[in-house]
């Protein structure tokens, strides 16, 4: 130790031991649980980034023992080895092992199965063989990695067989994502793991042992839990091209420009299906990681890839995404399976087991089985559900198989599709006009303000042509900065040859849900990227827009609709906006013949001369989108496609839905005075929600105005990023009694939302603060673009209280889910043919 300098440091840690009173220790903790004590929480307190960057997690021992169990299980039913885990044959490998939980699991098993064969006298030796040459672990941190031997020299001391000085158990320090190609000519093994400092020699041992493991070892099984986030760090270029296969043809197969595939989980995949696809030949892995390559559309080469050489394949949906505080049936929020309380609040990520087994007879395409069913709010219950789930005498029968195809994706989910989905009509089959795209600026914001009057004057400025370029630029004044199809200097020249300042230009575009910017439009080119002339020639002051989206670039969209009277803009629903108006032109309706055939069949007026008409079938459209069990009863088409919606066949039918779709769009429109919500007096559960607030009570003065809670930032190219920001989450008091009673609908607990340090927005309800729409949680998504430096002030009375009222139109609509979920339903029935 000492020419690593570390005598001192160790002298220190000596002293600090030598004062914990270890029978006061081992009273509160015994050594198999205290274990656990030393991963999370010491990396969170030790080297909190790293821990971060990695994605350490402590693994609860119920999912362990299930997913091992799993896998002792499919080898005998699915490879035909009799013994599973216990036959020597049987190669494991924990490739992120961390403190070794899933080795020792293992080897508990073996030990299991060694005793109903009847070999108690045999059985400690043939542990100690499993656990130093054939049940093998990686681990890349040294902590976890000391703690992972000690674990396994615990489990072979008891059984008798303890280590000798000269022997290890298979658990090597090492990046488990590098090294398992053979060095090239050119490079020696100490250059091909650069990653590792071999000023100590023993790190070499460490490199040679998991070489060999990588490239000698016919590995039949793989599991764990693979580190969930996407590394920070600096890879190798063996490491950072992993994921490439899963990446081939992605656009030019499937359409899919944007995609994430830089969580290390998936390149640990890729390992796993590299080893026992392309190695082993047969085998199996068994994961548990962030369920987002079951169904998101970034991963739909991965699972193609998984399905073609994999079958079956097992998965068990664990729930608990907080990232949109996903509910468990109870109504209580499904906290992640790994939460522990009291002791860690576990990953943000909804999480899945998947089991997936090469085997000599798998089929062309893998059988895929899914279950849900383990879906218990709190987490402690969930695994209890793992583990009494391996009692069931038909254990298949509590899966459901998933038909993945080239039309959803190839989600391994089972489609939530109604049986008649399909029969009915896309949106756009309403429309005369096809649908539009929104206006693209892409000039870094200098074309918007939620100033009009800065606005306005920006603009004459730089559409002055006494005001040099120069003296624009160095005052940012106008768009002023060279990027894609724009240089900035030689297009003011063409702009001004073509255009002059206009009042008219100046007005209103709705950039997202409830998030509206005073903007200068116009169609001259090349001053906006896509001014969508077409679009803003029916954005006139009696029109709306009933606003759609192709496909949903993620499962947890939330609602696919929007209605706004202004100028739209292309991302007011993520991935894209396509505006569909009431009307063509001021004269005409922007209906399909068939929409007309529909409403002349009736007896309604003509909707070219009745405006009433016109909006019935978009407001009917409103009501269906609206519908919380439209939602989640066809989840899967309306993400596949443009969303689908039953025709009712009769006039009072679709009177009464098309007046529920009024009220949806009104409370949907900023510029809508709702009785009862943002207008007289407030619906009783709508009265004390949002309250503007502060610490201490008091007024809220200018000086407390000013958002700097942190939820939003500027990130790459200039684009807004929401960050945390400063949110309390508690019970309803009793003075918000009434916001209370309607919890069910609401959410069984409230958020207050600061601004600051002092001011905030009090009682926000769970269902309102994660209120959704088109892959925008709506409150949070504003709030980003108002922190102060990138607002460049303090923000206004009318901005706090307009907060207020859009969360309360938010729960508005969430207490009218009962009529919209009844309407829904009366029309599916109903339904004919358009």
């Amino acid at each position: 130790m000492k020419p690593l300098g570390l005598g001192e440091p160790l002298s220190w840690a000596s002293a600090a031991l030598n004062r914990v009173d270890r029978t006061a220790f081992f009273t509160r903790f015994d050594e198999a649980d205290a274990v656990r004590y030393f991963y999370e929480p010491f990396l969170a307190a030790f080297d909190p980034d790293l821990r971060k960057e990695m994605g350490v997690w402590y693994t609860p021992r119920e999912i362990v023992r299930y997913m091992v169990e799993r896998v002792d299980r499919v080898l005998r039913s699915e490879l035909g080895i009799a013994d599973g885990l216990a036959d020597p044959n049987v190669w494991v490998l924990d490739p992120c092992c961390g403190t070794g939980a899933y080795l020792v699991e293992v080897l508990d098993r073996i030990a299991r199965t060694l005793r109903e064969k009847g070999d108690d006298a045999l059985l400690a030796e043939d542990l100690k063989q499993a656990a130093m040459t054939r049940v093998a672990g990686f681990e890349i941190m040294p902590a976890p990695y000391v703690i992972a031997h000690w674990q396994i020299g615990q489990v072979l001391r008891a059984a008798g067989v303890a280590l000798t000085t000269d022997e290890r158990a298979a658990v090597y320090l090492t990046n488990a994502l590098t090294g398992w190609a053979a060095p090239t000519a050119t490079e020696t093994p100490q250059s091909a793991q650069r990653g590792l400092r071999l000023t100590y020699p023993p790190l070499a041992d460490e490199r040679d042992g998991a070489a060999k493991v990588k490239r000698e070892q016919r590995i039949l099984v793989v599991l764990g839990n693979p580190p969930y986030n996407a590394f920070a760090g600096t890879a190798s270029a063996e490491e950072s091209g992993l994921v490439e296969p899963y990446k081939e043809g992605l656009q030019k197969e499937w359409g899919i420009r944007k995609f994430n595939l830089d969580d290390l989980y998936v390149r640990f995949f890729r390992i796993a299906e590299r080893r026992i696809a392309e190695g082993t030949g047969q085998g199996v892995v068994c994961f548990i990681s962030n369920h987002s390559w079951i169904a998101y559309p970034s991963y739909v080469v991965m699972r193609k890839r998984l399905i073609s050489e994999f079958d079956p394949i097992w998965i068990d949906n664990l729930h608990g995404d907080r990232t949109i505080s996903e509910y468990g049936p109870d109504g209580r929020t499904s906290e992640t399976v790994f939460a522990i309380r009291g002791f860690s609040p576990g990953i943000q990520q909804g999480t899945a087991i998947s089991l997936l087994v090469r085997s000599p007879s798998r089929g062309s395409t893998a059988d895929v089985l899914f279950n849900d069913g383990i879906n218990a709010s709190a987490a402690d219950d969930r695994r209890n559900q793992l583990i009494d789930s391996l009692a069931a005498a038909d254990f298949d029968a509590q899966y459901v198989a998933a038909t993945p195809d080239r039309a959803n994706r190839l989600s391994l989910r089972p489609g939530l599709v109604a049986a008649n989905y399909a029969d009915w009509i896309g949106i756009p089959e309403l429309s005369g006009l096809p649908p539009f795209s929104g206006v693209v600026e892409k000039r870094h914001g200098a074309l918007f303000s939620f100033d009009q009057a800065l606005l306005k004057n920006r603009m004459q400025q730089y559409l002055d042509p006494d005001i040099p370029f120069s003296e624009l630029k160095a005052a940012g004044i106008g768009p002023v900065e060279n990027m894609a199809r724009f240089m900035a200097e030689e297009s003011r020249v063409r702009i001004l040859r073509d255009h002059s300042f206009s009042d008219s230009a100046v007005r209103r575009v709705m950039l997202h849900p409830f998030d509206q910017r005073w903007a200068y439009h116009t169609n001259a080119r090349p001053l906006w990227n896509e001014p969508r002339p077409e679009l803003a020639a029916r954005a006139f002051s009696e029109n709306n827009f009933l606003i759609a989206r192709l496909r949903a670039r993620r499962p947890d969209e939330g609602l696919p609709l929007y209605w706004t009277s202004l100028l739209p803009g292309d991302h007011l629903l993520d991935p894209n906006t396509h505006p569909l108006p009431v009307l063509a032109d001021v004269n005409r309706a922007n209906l399909s013949a068939s929409a007309r055939a529909w409403l002349s069949a009736l007896n309604l007026p003509n909707p070219d001369a009745d405006r009433a008409t016109a909006a019935l079938p978009w407001h009917h459209a409103l009501a269906i989108g609206y519908a919380p069990a439209w939602l989640s009863e066809n989840a899967d088409g309306i993400r596949q496609d443009w969303p689908r919606i039953p025709i009712p066949d009769n006039a009072a039918l679709l009177l009464a839905s098309a007046a529920l779709g009024a009220r949806v769009a009104a409370l949907l429109d900023p510029d809508t005075l709702v009785p009862d919500v943002t207008n007289g007096t407030a619906h009783p559960a709508l009265a004390t929600i949002a309250i503007p607030a502060k610490r201490g009570a008091g007024p809220i003065t200018e000086q407390d105005r000013s958002v700097t809670a942190g939820w939003g930032h500027t990130g790459k190219g200039g684009a807004v990023m929401p960050g945390r920001g400063h949110n309390v989450t508690r019970p309803y008091t009793p003075q918000e009694a009434a916001a209370e009673a309607e919890a069910p609908l609401l959410g069984a607990q409230t958020h207050d939302i600061y601004l600051n340090d002092d001011a905030y927005w009090r009682n926000i309800p769970d269902e309102v603060w994660n209120f959704t729409i088109g892959g925008y949680q709506v409150l949070k998504k504003w709030l980003s673009y108002r922190e102060r430096p990138l607002l460049g002030r303090a923000m206004t009375a009318t901005e706090i209280r307009y907060v207020r009222d859009v969360a309360r139109r938010l729960a508005a609509l969430r207490l009218m889910a009962p009529e919209l979920d009844a309407n829904y339903r009366a029309c599916a029935a109903a339904h004919r043919p358009l």
